[in-house]
């Protein structure tokens, strides 16, 4: 197959009408000297076939998930996604749409939407949900903007213990709108309450994340009540998977809930792309970034679905705009509605209360081997960090040897921290896989 559109005729009628007899004419203004003068160094053209093992032996040369045993996690899970995630996200009319430009003749990309917004709400407990944000990161850092812009007030409160890509993205929306960030420390593994609640004065809002960065789960009602003391806003960084077994961030008086949806019936992909869960209050809708679909009636009285707000500087006056935010991730959005809508309330609890268990058993059956004790103890979900007798980056090392990722070294981000290992425990691991980690961890000197 020629993937070269234009053939020698037309080549030879594009050069009749600019007046130039040969390519070699057409491009007479460049200097001899600068000309590149043999052939490209590459490949001659190949069959479909030949095209396909290629690329897949080139695909070899990387692990995935299906070749390694992951408990690695820091803010992306190696959750199951169920089948059905994957068939209904492959139909074309979902896999190709982009953003709903025309939304009029794009009712069924609007009800999707509108009832993956439905869905956030209902899980974070919630009243409005935007049509989803770039990640995790951006939708915290938009949190704390807006939390700017609807109190006056240029200071944003943030635990150590939210993930420290999600601060650093914080601080760089915060630099350009000339907004202070304040860190609160972590002590045993949660935010500091005294220090959570002197930094809550003056501040637009309080960011903690739940369970946070370091796994613990954090005492929410207490931060609520440092926020909302001072005239705060409260936003919490949740994980959608633990609100199976978590009180939700609507019921102990968040304003916001945001988070990373990737856990959501979307795979571990190179990074990405990501889903931003993005849910507030209703005295706050009208600084939610993004879009928000809304459900109406049309003159006849039928159902329809329209883009009901979008606070985006191409739509209203760029000083108006809440966002710079233009592109949700419908997709990503498209799959965390289909395993919520597949896995119903009573699957999301189970999958919260297998994480539970398994990660429980695993911290034992380390802190079983006498070398592995949990660093902090205050209550976990899924991640738990262990101190380590050995360089935590050497039992990453060395395990990535046998197929296992063992877990994220927490000295990379927390320098205190630097002989802890941070380790994810989901639904997918098993006992067996489980004990071949201890069994390994155990051996190393």
């Amino acid at each position: 197959m020629d993937y070269i559109p234009h053939t020698d005729r037309d080549r030879r009628r594009m050069m009749d009408a600019i007046g130039v007899k040969s390519i070699d004419e057409l491009f007479a203004d460049i200097p001899e000297q600068v000309k590149f003068k043999r052939r490209l160094e590459i490949p001659e053209g190949m069959s479909e076939l030949e095209v396909y093992n290629l690329l897949y032996g080139l695909s070899k040369k990387n692990a995935n998930l299906n070749d390694v045993v992951c408990f690695l996690g820091a803010g992306a899970y190696d959750h199951y996604v169920p089948a059905t995630v994957d068939h209904v996200t492959s139909r074309s009319e979902l896999y190709t749409a982009y953003t709903p430009y025309q939304p009029e003749i794009s009712q069924a990309v609007l009800q999707i939407i509108y009832e993956y917004q439905t869905a956030i709400c209902e899980l974070t407990g919630m009243d409005v949900a935007n049509a989803s944000h770039y990640d995790g990161a951006t939708a915290t850092a938009e949190a704390g903007i807006i939390s700017c812009m609807h109190t006056g007030r240029k200071k944003i409160a943030v635990s150590a213990g939210v993930h420290p890509e999600y601060r650093a993205t914080l601080k760089a929306y915060a630099h350009g709108y000339g907004a202070d960030v304040v860190e609160v420390p972590c002590a045993g593994g949660v935010t500091d309450a005294k220090n959570l609640a002197a930094a809550a004065a003056g501040a637009a809002c309080v960011i903690v994340q739940n369970p946070n960065f370091l796994g613990c789960i954090e005492d929410v009602v207490a931060a609520e009540k440092a926020a909302h003391a001072e005239g705060a806003l409260y936003a919490v960084v949740v994980d959608p998977i633990s609100l199976g077994v978590l009180k939700p961030p609507g019921e102990y008086g968040a304003d916001m809930a945001v988070g990373e949806g990737q856990a959501l019936g979307n795979p571990i992909s190179f990074g990405g792309p990501y889903l931003g869960i993005f849910a507030v209050k209703e005295a706050l809708v009208r600084r939610i970034p993004g879009r928000v679909i809304g459900m109406t009636t049309d003159n006849r009285g039928q159902r329809g679905f329209v883009m009901t707000l979008q606070t985006r500087e191409q739509h209203i006056r760029r000083e108006k705009a809440t966002s710079n935010i233009c592109s949700n991730e419908a997709l990503c959005a498209v799959a965390a509605l289909v395993y919520m809508s597949t896995m119903g309330k009573q699957g999301i609890k189970e999958v919260g209360e297998l994480c539970l268990d398994k990660a429980h058993y695993a911290a034992a059956r380390l802190e079983a081997t006498g070398k592995y004790p949990l660093a902090f103890k205050a209550p976990f979900f899924k991640e738990f960090a262990v101190r380590c007798p050995v360089d935590p980056e050497k039992i990453v090392s060395e395990l990535c040897k046998d197929g296992i990722l063992a877990g994220y070294p927490l000295g990379r981000a927390y320098p205190e921290l630097k002989d802890c290992l941070l380790m994810a425990v989901t639904e997918k691991r098993t006992r067996e896989q489980i004990d071949r980690l201890v069994a390994r961890m155990e051996g190393l000197k």
